[in-house]
């Protein structure tokens, strides 16, 4: 189905409502063994249901991984063009379905109609990327240490991958993790957040579509105790490519450390924008902004420090101020609206806590932070945006993921306390820096503690390069270029004598 217009979309959503979706086992949409099912709310009105899903079990776990298992088999031995061939279709598919697919996400995770088209069309160009990257799985051939014999590297995939993916980007972040297992030759047991299951249905169906044989890709939809972790202690589980807190992921660290599991953790971040120098303030501050307020906040890439040296943080924040103000709070279906609601209440206590605290600390409230509430505000999670200053590097707004919509202004006294501050807390995601000197900026990218460092723009990555972080922000190979094959892969040394 195509979805072309809002009257079409209220229309298609009730129809939605009396719905009941299955797991996706083996090519087959089953229930779940346990009999129960939970319910999935629009999250801009928390009264309108969008359908119900399956309350999975471990041994609904168990019938997918036996189901990967088996796939694996045959699917490992299909030539990488071929397997490629699959990806390139899914990346068409993506494309073609975006309206529908941009409408479910907006209606299930918040973000705005812009925002949830962008994700699809990114996740259409990174299935894209990894179906070349099926024909260049690359190996070596080295001069033998004795005469007669040969020696070369080849690389084959682990097996079975268990993809685990949060509530805040549930197209890309499956994709993410499916497109480059294929492309590798792995198969896939996927469970998605249970407060966004639905898109995660029609992905199973285009990957049925583009031509992926049953059991290559499985979804068990359920909760991180009754589904994750079976899933992450599977012995036949080889690989565990989770997108998360950085609590959880320690946790999925050590459960697959007991079985030499391999592990893909892309995790949490408190991510920097240190301000040094520059030309117009009103371009930085545009930057910042965009990178910090994006869906809503609720991304692991947000900027949510801006550390700017004494001398300019009056300007800047002033000009922050300015560009906060133009961020027009609404539901996806408004065409004017630039942020979403949050994904739910709950999640909405906790940021507006950390707003409390920090106030409660020192820090001054310069702008938003409001829970709205009034008219159409009355169904959702919906706040404006906040910008707090006179935090100091010590308060807990400076040094814990808030992951909403609150950026912190910190002055610093030059670039050397700059580094240092941007470098006290437990994360290392992506940090970016402005200036106008390009010895400030290298090092500044040779020093600073991240995984991906970004001059002169925020922390937008792209489809074709790796995506991780250091310290408590993610282990294991990154994510997202060929760096995947770090993962999805074992190295194999072959020895030939003639």
């Amino acid at each position: 189905m195509t979805v072309a217009a809002t009257s079409s979309m209220v229309d298609w959503l009730r129809e939605s409502e009396t719905k009941e979706y299955g797991n996706f086992i083996n090519g087959e949409w089953v229930k779940s063994s346990s009999g129960k099912t939970f319910p999935i709310y629009n999250s801009a009105k928390n009264n309108q249901l969008l359908g119900t899903f399956q309350d999975s079990v471990e041994n609904d776990v168990n019938q997918a991984v036996e189901a990967a298992n088996e796939a694996f088999k045959s699917w490992s031995k299909l030539p990488g063009p071929d397997r490629g061939a699959i990806l390139f279709r899914l990346a068409d598919l993506l494309e073609k379905n975006v309206e529908e697919l941009a409408y479910m996400l907006s209606a299930e995770q918040g973000k705005t109609l812009a925002e949830s088209k962008g994700e699809v069309y990114r996740a259409a160009k990174e299935a894209r990327f990894c179906g070349g990257e099926a024909f260049r799985i690359e190996g070596s051939t080295l001069p033998g240490e004795r005469s007669n014999v040969w020696s070369s590297t080849i690389r084959k995939p682990i097996g079975v991958i268990a993809a685990i993916a949060p509530w805040n980007f549930p197209v890309v972040t499956p994709v993410r993790k499916i497109a480059p297992a294929l492309a590798y030759g792995c198969t896939v047991v996927y469970k998605p957040a249970s407060v966004t299951p639905w898109t995660s249905v029609k992905l199973m169906e285009l990957l049925a579509e583009a031509g992926v044989p049953n059991g290559v890709v499985n979804l068990v939809v359920g909760s991180g105790s009754k589904v994750g972790d079976p899933l992450v202690n599977h012995p036949l589980v080889k690989g565990i490519s989770f997108t998360g807190s950085s609590n959880l992921g320690l946790e999925i660290n050590q459960k697959a450390a007991g079985r030499l599991a391999k592990t893909q953790l892309e995790l949490g971040g408190k991510n920097p924008a240190v301000v040094l120098d520059y030309t117009d303030p009103a371009a930085v501050a545009k930057q910042i902004v965009s990178a910090a307020f994006a869906a809503s906040g609720q991304r692991c890439t947000s900027i949510s420090r801006v550390i700017v040296v004494k001398e300019k943080r009056e300007e800047l924040t002033e000009a922050l101020l300015q560009e906060i103000m133009k961020i027009k709070v609404g539901s996806a279906w408004e065409s004017d609206a630039t942020m979403g609601p949050l994904i739910n209440k709950r999640h909405l206590d906790s940021v507006q806590e950390y707003i409390k605290v920090g106030l409660e600390e020192g820090a001054r409230l310069r702008f938003g932070g409001e829970v709205l509430t009034e008219g159409e505000f009355s169904e959702g999670a919906f706040m404006k945006p906040a910008l707090l200053d006179l935090v100091t590097p010590e308060m807990r707004v400076a040094k814990e993921e808030i992951f909403g919509p609150v950026l912190c202004v910190i002055e610093v006294e030059n670039k050397t306390e700059a580094l240092e501050v941007a470098n006290n807390v437990e994360y290392g995601l992506a940090a970016s820096i402005f200036t106008d000197k390009v010895s400030s900026a290298y090092q500044f990218a040779e020093d600073v503690e991240a995984g991906m460092v970004h001059i002169n723009h925020g922390t937008a990555s792209a489809a074709h390069a790796p995506f991780g972080g250091v310290k408590q922000s993610g282990a294991g190979a990154f994510s997202i270029g060929n760096s995947n094959v770090e993962f999805f892969t074992d190295l194999k040394v072959i020895y030939f004598e003639y």
